[in-house]
């Protein structure tokens, strides 16, 4: 058995109405096409499926936290440096929080470059960019 990929991934959002502008902008600057859009759910596809939902009613209160079980961040892998200053940018101009700028991760991964930032809801998002090692 081998892993191919991962096909999709799923969030569930407090407030669709405010990520929905958020995530429209970041998926369509990725690539990705618009398949299903209602109400309280929004769905993309591309090199991979990315949606957002409205979470349940019981949860609407209840704020992301990465250091709860469940979902820490995620990573998005960039085709280079210049994609994570563009995607940078753009989220930047959409809003989001800003955790740590673009910079070389080294000590991380050797050729390392990535941006940590906030969606609307606090889920943290990484984008990187790993330059191929010369031997």
């Amino acid at each position: 058995m081998e892993l191919k990929g991962i096909a999709h991934i799923n969030f569930s959002v407090r407030d669709f109405k405010k990520s929905l502008p958020f995530y429209k902008t970041l998926f369509a600057q990725l690539g990705l096409g618009e398949m299903i859009v209602t109400d309280d759910y929004y769905y993309c596809v591309g090199r991979i499926g990315m949606g957002i939902q409205q979470c349940s009613p019981d949860f609407a209160h209840v704020p992301f936290d990465q250091g709860r079980a469940g979902l820490h961040h995620y990573c998005l892998a960039m085709n280079s440096r210049e994609d994570v200053d563009i995607l940078t940018q753009i989220v930047r101009e959409l809003g989001a929080t800003i955790i740590r700028e673009p910079a070389g991760q080294d000590d991380w991964f050797p050729g390392m470059y990535s941006v940590l930032f906030e969606d609307p809801e606090g889920i943290r998002i990484e984008a990187n960019h790993i330059q191929k090692q010369t031997t």
